[in-house]
């Protein structure tokens, strides 16, 4: 087991338990080969690991992903990291609030965490990691240039798009109140902002976006959506090209949110649920107590971009 603590240079919110990161998701989807070419042309490091694909971000070690091949799309499993002394309080508070743990999957690639479902099915895993949410604010440019200078370069030196990181995930879920509940008690999350039962969004209390993890309701648990990270717009829009000539021209921006303030671009994948290109999300430091607010839903999904389309939501993990 790697031996990460909450040492100098590492954030850590004195006195207080939860977890530091959302540390990876596990899928399962109907065809590897279609999410490899998926994945690869979002501009992501695909690797064939065991009987699955592993999901990195060019030049950094750390797995994002993984995906198995099964009958259906189906959100697997969400693991989440914590520092080395704080996973055996972290354990113990969960048991004795009466949560079952269980056994690791057979999928799962590494076995040294505690494993439990949340309240409406979704398995998770607690593991000793590195803390992969970013300490502080992650740098954005939205520069031009001086007159008589070329702003721009022609499309075809534009490069390809590369996320940096995995900046969130959001899940469906039959309740929103009971999984704000459940994932505060347990993991420590705190909400940064809602909607009502429509919608949540969680951060670590160890320094986060603003949010790592959110939660939008359906009737069942399911997969909506994996957020990755570039540095400005332009990447954004270079992205959303860089699909559509791939041929994955469905989804939903360029747009900028109102809970969270990134920029986005959602690109459909080929079972239903979307990848996102994000920029400057709001950020949350370690020792700061951020004012959630409960929004109505007309203030809480975007400010400007084009309309959602109909089927946004729709839960298609159980629904096709």
């Amino acid at each position: 087991m790697t031996a990460i603590i909450g040492k100098t240079g590492v954030n850590k919110r004195a006195g207080e338990l939860g977890i530091h990161s959302m540390d990876s998701f596990t899928m399962v989807v109907p065809n590897l080969s279609e999410a490899g070419k998926f994945y690869g042309a979002f501009g992501l490091d695909v690797r064939e690991e065991g009987e699955g694909l592993g999901l990195y971000t060019f030049g950094a070690a750390h797995r994002w992903g993984y995906l198995g091949e099964g009958s259906r799309k189906k959100l697997n499993y969400l693991s989440f990291g914590a520092f080395e002394e704080d996973i055996a309080l972290l354990r113990q508070r969960i048991e004795r609030a009466g949560v079952r743990l269980v056994d690791a999957p057979l999928s799962a690639l590494e076995k040294d965490g505690f494993w439990f479902y949340d309240p409406f099915g979704i398995l998770i895993e607690i593991k000793v990691a590195e803390k992969v949410s970013p300490d502080v604010k992650m740098d954005f440019s939205m520069t031009s240039a001086p007159a008589g200078k070329m702003a721009s370069v022609q499309r075809s030196k534009a490069g390809k798009v590369y996320p940096k990181r995995l900046a969130h995930i959001l899940v469906f879920t039959p309740s929103v109140s009971e999984t704000i509940r459940f994932y505060s008690q347990m993991l420590g999350l705190r909400i940064s902002d809602r909607s009502g039962d429509g919608i949540c969004f969680m951060h670590g209390i160890h320094g986060s976006d603003h949010h790592l993890v959110a939660f939008a309701k359906s009737h069942a648990p399911g997969l909506h959506h994996v957020s990755w990270d570039v540095s400005d717009i332009n990447q954004i829009g270079l992205g959303a090209m860089q699909m559509a000539d791939k041929g994955f021209n469905q989804g939903w921006g360029m747009g900028r949110h109102v809970l969270g303030s990134n920029y986005f671009h959602y690109v459909r994948d080929p079972w239903g649920s979307y990848c996102e290109y994000s920029s400057d999300i709001d950020y949350i430091p370690v020792n700061h107590d951020w004012k959630s607010g409960d929004y109505p839903p007309e203030d809480s999904i975007y400010l400007w971009g084009p309309e959602i389309p109909g089927d946004f939501v729709h839960n298609y993990e159980v629904d096709t």
